[in-house]
């Protein structure tokens, strides 16, 4: 099939910004050496040698631990609140909608940074506590408060792509398994919750993939003490200048995300269909 010329833009910038950055990255990650001047590098595969170290992968165990803890609280918050929004009418749906992607619009350091006046040593909680005459609490710096940072930040990307499948199911599917006896649990396990799997599908897909490569709410909420896989990239490119160990960790993070993605799609594929009966 030919391309129609206007297509050619598009390609272009997905050449220029897609295609030659992941082409560096993986030419930095099997590279030792200065890889800007010709003769004074070597290809090499020490680079994913050297992550196989313990401590590597401890920090990539824990990225993976708390992306799964963000991803599934997530979901058990966003699947009813997704359920309630898409049982209004139109206009409290979208005005829930609406005050729900509100925080989004802000910049994402932003929101983050808010927490810090909410969890810390000084801030509006314990303030709150000490007035109430007990003892402050140690509400950040700490692993917790990084998970409750990524659930707020990607709550949305769990509970919009649910709500978008869950408006578009046939309410006449519902009608007539409640005529032919059904009970409320039995429409939700056996109609509802399997034809909103692809919703869910993509929400975990959302949510799990910038949890476990962030660095900034783990930088802020975390102060430096829990090192995550994307701080470790960060750490490497913009502190050690190891852009060839960086790069190799940024590889393996595209394959496991690829993979985990791979699962996930094919998870979504074998769901497709009607419901349970």
């Amino acid at each position: 099939m030919k391309l129609k010329w206007t297509s050619y833009p598009y390609i272009v910038w997905m050449i220029i910004f897609i295609v030659i950055p992941l082409v560096l990255i993986l030419f930095f990650s099997i590279t030792s050496g200065d890889v800007f001047k010709i003769g004074e590098f070597q290809f090499t595969l020490d680079n994913f040698k050297r992550f196989m170290n313990p401590t590597y992968l401890k920090v990539l165990g824990r990225s993976i631990n708390l992306a799964l803890k963000s991803t599934l609280i997530c979901f058990l918050l966003g699947y009813p609140m997704a359920m309630i929004i898409s049982r209004e009418k139109i206009k409290k749906r979208n005005a829930m909608i609406l005050l729900f992607i509100l925080p989004m619009w802000m910049n994402f350091l932003l929101r983050t940074y808010a927490w810090l006046t909410l969890l810390g040593r000084n801030g509006l909680i314990n303030y709150i506590i000490k007035k109430l005459g007990f003892a402050p609490l140690s509400l950040i710096y700490n692993d917790k408060a990084i998970l409750l940072g990524m659930i707020y930040n990607f709550l949305p990307f769990m509970v919009l792509p649910i709500y978008s499948i869950l408006i578009k199911i046939d309410k006449s599917l519902i009608e007539a398994a409640e005529d032919l006896g059904a009970s409320k649990l039995e429409v939700f396990t056996k109609i509802i919750f399997p034809l909103s799997i692809p919703g869910i599908v993509s929400g975990f897909t959302m949510v799990f993939m910038p949890a476990v490569s962030t660095f900034v709410i783990t930088s802020l909420l975390g102060g430096g003490k829990y090192m995550l896989i994307g701080n470790l990239v960060e750490q490497q490119f913009l502190w050690s200048g190891d852009w060839n160990f960086g790069s190799a960790i940024s590889i393996v993070m595209m394959i496991f995300i690829l993979i985990s993605m791979g699962i996930m799609t094919k998870f979504d594929g074998d769901r497709k269909g009607g419901g349970l009966w």
